[in-house]
């Protein structure tokens, strides 16, 4: 049997690069030199359109971190209408902050920079991430000192248009820690590489609230309330910070959640994902 169809094209065909070095950074002790690498998935169509962009940020208390652990839903995210990539940075055993920030700026500029060959619309670029990786996400979103662009492409703006951080630590001054001596031990010590009870000024100059202002773009903060890692508070001081500055701002509470739990990764909230970054973001121009 044979059958002769037509079939009219109305999407764009997705490809995907895994392993692309967007930067080199100092390694071994400094003696040597690393790369960084991005998965990107993005479309090919006839007509040469742009697409809004999204940079994904793995969680994993700055410790340890696999840009390709959510490739399937950033798949799916992707097949909505948007250029999406996943970039890796140092962790605290390689490097103390700000390096991780320095890395994903260096992600953004890089996408930037290759907006072009990635269909990128470069004005129309999101952030998101978990935990850690949510940290970052706001950090990026917030902070825009040229002091933290280093390396290539920075001709090229490291500012996003929208962020979306799952369950971040903002304030680590506000974290249920029973003891200095338990705070020595924490991952947010390590990234600081002091003690952060102990050293709360220091701790607190990396922390997202001391960088809530009026210009941040808009956020949708999603934290579980019953978060035993990162507590729910911090996705509410957040909110109320950024509000408090007349800031574009949603909280979604994931009702009993915890840290990383199974209602994350359910279609109805990544549904909701999808609609933030269209409205923020728009569609494919």
């Amino acid at each position: 049997m044979r059958e002769t169809i037509t079939i009219e094209v109305k999407e764009p065909q997705y490809c995907t690069t895994t392993g692309v070095t967007f930067a080199q950074v100092d390694a071994w002790f400094g003696h040597t030199r690393r790369d960084l690498k991005m998965d990107i998935i993005y479309p090919e169509d006839r007509d040469g359109r742009r697409y809004p962009c999204i940079l994904w940020i793995c969680g994993g208390a700055w410790l340890s971190m696999d840009k390709s652990a959510h490739l399937a839903y950033l798949a799916e995210l992707a097949r909505s209408g948007f250029v999406v990539a996943s970039a890796e940075y140092r962790t605290s055993n390689e490097a103390q902050y700000p390096a991780q920030l320095t890395d994903v700026k260096a992600a953004v500029r890089y996408l930037r920079a290759h907006a072009g060959r990635y269909r990128i619309d470069e004005e129309r670029i999101g952030v998101m991430g978990e935990s850690a990786g949510g940290y970052l996400t706001v950090m990026t979103a917030l902070v825009n000192d040229k002091k933290y662009d280093a390396g290539d492409y920075l001709e090229f703006s490291s500012a996003v248009q929208a962020a979306c951080p799952w369950y971040p630590p903002v304030d680590f001054g506000n974290f249920p820690y029973s003891s200095p001596e338990e705070a020595a031990a924490s991952p947010e010590s390590l990234l600081l590489g002091k003690n952060v009870a102990r050293n709360r000024k220091e701790a607190y100059d990396i922390c997202p609230v001391a960088y809530v202002t009026k210009d941040a773009p808009p956020f949708m903060i999603i934290h579980g309330t019953e978060d035993k890692t990162v507590p729910f508070s911090q996705g509410e001081l957040l909110h109320d910070r950024l509000e408090e500055a007349g800031c574009d701002v949603k909280l979604i509470a994931l009702e009993g959640s915890d840290h990383a739990d199974m209602p994350f990764f359910q279609r109805e909230l990544w549904t909701r994902i999808i609609e933030f970054f269209h409205e923020k973001l728009g569609y494919a121009k």
